[in-house]
């Protein structure tokens, strides 16, 4: 009798114990918060970047002017030291990204890197009198400028997530001073 009874009381004891369990685990769920909402994403400030990069870099230096306030700037960098990358971030309306890049680097290398290995299409847009190549990839699509007239040697991409029509509306935006 002995030996039934430990069994019985192990038993017994190991649902009470996945019972507290359990009960610490639906505890702990109800006061965690379930947001399932999409984050809000931080705006910046790109002024300050936007005037130290006009100054430092040896061609005009692309920025938006006129996009709606639902276009949220999310990163922003010059780096001088790599061959006067420019380099500015959106948060389109509708939740794509959209980026601006800026540089002196090899184009086709630029390219590469700045479209995420998109191809060159056979197709260009004549946007803000300026033609633009469309670039097609698996992560992001782009409208490429190369090299036009004031640019000396850099090359412009528009690249990201969003649609082409997002990546004209931007292209259509860029000031370059």
């Amino acid at each position: 009798m002995a030996g039934t009874n430990g069994k019985q009381k192990t038993a017994r004891d190991m649902v009470l114990s996945l019972g507290v369990i359990v009960l610490a685990g639906l505890v702990m769920w109800l006061f965690i918060p379930h947001d399932d909402k999409e984050p809000d994403i931080k705006r910046v400030d790109y002024r300050v970047e936007l005037l130290t990069a006009r100054r430092a870099a040896p061609y005009p230096v692309a920025a938006p002017e006129g996009l709606a306030k639902e276009w949220k700037p999310t990163s922003v960098r010059y780096r001088g030291d790599d061959f006067d990358t420019w380099h500015l971030g959106f948060h389109a309306p509708d939740g794509e990204y959209v980026q601006v890049q800026q540089s002196t680097q090899k184009p086709a290398r630029f390219i590469e890197d700045a479209t995420q290995g998109a191809a060159k299409t056979e197709r260009a847009e004549e946007i803000g009198g300026r033609t633009w190549t469309r670039y097609t990839g698996g992560r992001y699509d782009a409208l490429v400028l190369q090299d036009v007239d004031g640019m000396k040697g850099a090359t412009t991409v528009v690249a990201g997530t969003g649609s082409f029509e997002q990546l004209a509306d931007m292209a259509a935006a860029l000031k370059m001073d």
